[in-house]
């Protein structure tokens, strides 16, 4: 049985510093709801951003981390495709008790994902956030995706072979999984640029082509044209900076699409080229009927067949006294064709306090 309070990192208040502590309750779960005990919580650059921003929390002590895997700890009213015990994975809903960097969370139901037998908590805890962004990148409709048609195990992808779809950023996390599910559905050339020394690791999860990511507008779509003829329509960028979104525009031939990893992307729809602004929430509700079926039908199976697989991970030490200077690392750039994550129920009995990147810690 759970236990009343958890131990949790939190913002005290806006912008303020982490806390480690164990003032969070430990939340009950509601109809369609379960209780996790979290085993693995991965770190995302909108963590970083939340914590030094404050956009979009309104009410403190806020948890944050968008990413865990866990075991059924308790099931809420409803519920009865999941079972006490059951190891599971998901992106947080955005709703306070669903996020990641504490010992116990909630999560929906119908958009948790088993975890298979060959994939581990730890690598398991990484995947909700970047592959929801890269499934709605690819499949979600327009204005906010690049339309592609979802495909199945039990058919053949609706795309016309042949078709090339671009990758602008391919290690990036959302990159691989793009890469990887951009293969599934049936494109080829399958296109990624990135620095050379990640070639080969791109190439195992489905790039046929991988070209400096330091190229120009010209020399990029001059190695394109010497790959394929036919037209760019499906280009993906995974990295937000405008010079790189430009990129991705110039690349595309006319009557084709360019997904941005960012809601609002600075550059705009025109001369026939149309733009995507990818916003991955888990309830958004364009996103449900999309991300709800594909979490909770698909992406386990993806998974176990080795059609897709985690992105690289390094466990950070001492549990959530991790966290913090993880994120630095986010925020400064430093962590790169990898993600991160920490084990919530490795933390220690200390009550911390970070600041200025420093962690005091007080005995408990």
């Amino acid at each position: 049985m759970a236990p009343t309070t958890q131990k949790a990192l939190y913002l005290e208040k806006k912008q303020g510093d982490f806390i480690i502590g164990d003032i969070i309750p430990v939340p009950k779960p509601k109809a369609g709801e379960v209780l996790i005990k979290v085993m693995a919580a991965g770190l995302n650059p909108i963590d970083w951003a939340l914590k030094a921003t404050g956009m979009y929390i309104e009410n403190y002590p806020a948890v944050l981390g968008f990413d865990y895997a866990g075991i059924v700890e308790e099931l809420g009213d409803g519920v009865v495709d999941l079972k006490v015990g059951d190891r599971v994975f998901s992106e947080s809903s955005f709703q306070k008790g669903h996020e990641g960097f504490q010992q116990y969370a909630l999560g929906i139901a119908s958009t948790m994902s088993k975890i298979p037998n060959n994939i581990s908590f730890d690598q398991a805890g990484t995947i909700g956030v970047t592959l929801a962004t890269a499934v709605v990148g690819l499949y979600q409709t327009a204005p906010n995706g690049l339309g592609v048609t979802v495909p199945s195990l039990s058919s053949p992808p609706a795309v016309k072979p042949g078709t090339p779809f671009v990758v602008i950023g391919g290690t990036t996390s959302v990159g691989q999984y793009a890469i990887q599910l951009a293969k599934f559905s049936g494109f080829s050339p399958i296109i990624a640029t990135a620095s050379l020394s990640n070639a080969s690791y791109l190439q195992s999860l489905g790039a046929t082509h991988v070209f400096d990511r330091g190229l120009s507008a010209d020399d990029l779509k001059a190695q394109i044209s010497a790959v394929t003829s036919v037209p760019i329509h499906h280009v993906f960028v995974t990295v937000a900076p405008p010079p790189v979104q430009e990129l991705g525009l110039q690349i595309l031939d006319k009557g084709g699409r360019v997904a941005v990893i960012k809601p609002q992307p600075e550059i705009k729809s025109g001369d026939g080229k149309e733009v995507a602004g990818v916003a991955a929430f888990l309830r958004m509700p364009k996103n449900i009927p999309l991300l709800e079926p594909f979490f909770h039908d698909l992406a386990a199976e993806l998974l176990k067949k080795g059609i897709i697989k985690p992105n690289v991970i390094e466990v950070l030490p001492n549990g959530l006294h991790g966290v913090p200077d993880g994120l630095v690392r986010l925020g400064k750039g430093e962590v790169s064709a990898l993600k991160l994550v920490v084990r919530p129920q490795d933390s220690d009995s200390k009550n911390c306090l970070v600041v200025q990147n420093v962690l005091a810690c007080i005995i408990a």
